[in-house]
């Protein structure tokens, strides 16, 4: 080292720099910017490896970003910390914009009598429907929350991130979707859950990837706290294709949860080996339902609607099928997809939801079936338009996500998500804070539920249930500048027969 210490430190760097720019000239030939401009072109790479931060933070306005913006985003942090979440001066929305909600306020809101049974529980709202009641299941359901998780997996999301989740659910009352990866321990700490299975049948499969009903009627007796069973048919994220967990974040325990193999790709089929008909579909549920006597529903993203109108007219024949549905949005979620399925494959929540709630209400099942809405509907306005087109409850995902800390970096499929939610990196979800995030998501609901119920009331009604289309109004475009929901999809929905004394 003798020989070398009259080179300065400087000196060190600009020989460093010399064999940066060699090897980009004579050895690497993958990145011709680096070739043609070398040193230099290393620059060009790290700004757009931060563009979209530095766009985030720096160059987007407040309602401009997608799929959430930094207005919308806020409004989740401070509901989950219990900070001042109002705006002053007005609002920056343009809200002459297209598709822009407007709730029709009554002159004379409604008002809670004095013995009220829950005028002391400022945001309880439980579902007006009981799944499983109109197919007389053995167990059938009554969620005691409107507002609950979606399916989000044990695998694409973190342990501590589930068990926050699954915590702060039980706080509120809400029941947690377990999405497709199984039933983890991290499931089971109180709240109600929805058992959900796709295509890869994960934690109820056989050897040979096959559905196992003595695995699932297995699972339902030992876990009391399984409530409804969903299958999942396809998701707004990648509708008819089949979902891709990277072998880099199938762990030990992951593997064991789902019947794989540890650290291998897990491609999920694009359709169902336990069914391949409308019929066959009907069957299979009331397989699972008479097995188990839970109530079973399932989930979908819309696009072509013959075979639902099949689905409508074989359940009017028959008196079998779904005990509830719940539509996703193509506008994606928390799962990955190429662009081309996320941006143009399947219909975006309110035309898909408007068009299937059309077709059961034509065949008379509206009111036997339990909708629920998910697909960015985790905010009091978009939920109060989302009750008043049909929905009973309303699955959030990504703004559950948010409200344990999620920061939009899109980079839930790289195992690199720095919140430590949508990873399994023990280091980058040692930073979550369970009982914390569990009571911050608990706050968001809980926030959630009561504007929702303070807008319901400036609209004259006691439950979100009771909206109508005309109470909601949209703009359309130039021809007429706004309309009633009923004229826009073409429908009213059918009115919810409550009981004032049966409603809580």
């Amino acid at each position: 080292m003798e020989l070398f210490s009259w080179i300065p430190w400087w000196g060190w760097v600009l020989i460093a720099l010399l064999l940066v720019g060699l090897w980009d000239i004579f050895f690497q030939r993958a990145h011709t910017i680096r070739h043609n401009f070398p040193i230099v072109g290393h620059l060009r790479y790290l700004l757009e490896s931060i563009g979209p931060e530095m766009r985030q933070y720096f160059v987007a306005n407040n309602r401009e970003e997608l799929p959430f913006n930094r207005i919308e985003r806020g409004w989740v942090y401070a509901s989950a910390k219990k900070e001042n979440n109002y705006e002053g001066f007005g609002t920056d929305r343009d809200i002459y914009a297209h598709q822009h909600i407007f709730v029709k306020n009554a002159l004379m809101p409604f008002k809670l009598g004095h013995k009220h049974p829950h005028k002391e529980e400022p945001d309880f709202i439980p579902c007006a429907k009981i799944m499983g009641a109109a197919h007389k299941r053995r167990k059938p359901f009554r969620p005691a929350s409107i507002i609950n998780i979606s399916a989000m997996s044990f695998g694409s999301l973190s342990a501590a991130a589930v068990s926050a989740m699954n915590h702060g659910a039980q706080l509120t009352g809400a029941y947690h979707n377990t999405g497709e990866g199984g039933l983890s321990p991290y499931h089971q700490h109180g709240a109600d859950v929805i058992f959900h299975f796709g295509t890869g049948y994960f934690g109820v499969r056989n050897a040979h990837g096959e559905f196992s009903m003595e695995k699932l009627k297995l699972l339902v007796e030992d876990n009391p706290q399984i409530r409804a069973i969903e299958i999942k048919l396809s998701q707004g994220a990648k509708p008819g294709k089949g979902g891709v967990l990277p072998g880099k974040k199938i762990t030990k325990e992951i593997a064991e949860i789902r019947g794989v193999v540890p650290g291998i790709d897990v491609l999920s089929p694009s359709g169902h080996s336990a069914f391949s008909s409308i019929e066959g579909l009907v069957d299979f549920i009331e397989d699972i339902a008479e097995a188990t006597g839970l109530p079973v529903g399932i989930k979908a993203a819309i696009g072509k609607t013959d075979e639902w109108e099949a689905l409508a007219k074989l359940m009017k024949a028959t008196g079998k099928g779904p005990d509830f549905i719940a539509i996703d949005g193509g506008e994606g979620g928390t799962g990955a997809a190429p662009p081309s399925f996320a941006d143009h494959v399947s219909l975006p929540w309110v035309y898909g939801f408007a068009a299937i709630y059309r077709i059961f209400q034509s065949h008379g099942l509206d009111q036997d079936l339990v909708f629920i809405g998910s697909g960015k509907l985790g905010f009091p306005a978009k939920a109060a338009m989302a009750f008043a087109m049909g929905v009973d409850c309303i699955n959030v995902a990504r703004e559950a996500m948010m409200s344990i800390g999620c920061i939009q970096a899109q980079i839930c499929h790289t195992n690199r998500c720095p919140a430590g939610i949508a990873t399994q990196n023990r280091w980058l979800q040692s930073g979550i804070d369970i009982p914390l995030k569990s009571e911050r998501l608990a706050q968001y609901f809980r926030t959630f539920r009561k504007e929702l119920l303070e807008i319901t009331r400036a609209a004259g009604y006691e439950h979100p249930c009771q909206f109508t289309m005309n109470d909601i109004q949209v703009n359309v475009d130039d021809d007429y500048l706004s309309s009633d929901l009923s004229q826009v999809y073409k429908y009213q929905k059918t009115e919810v027969p409550l009981n004032p004394q049966k409603i809580y």
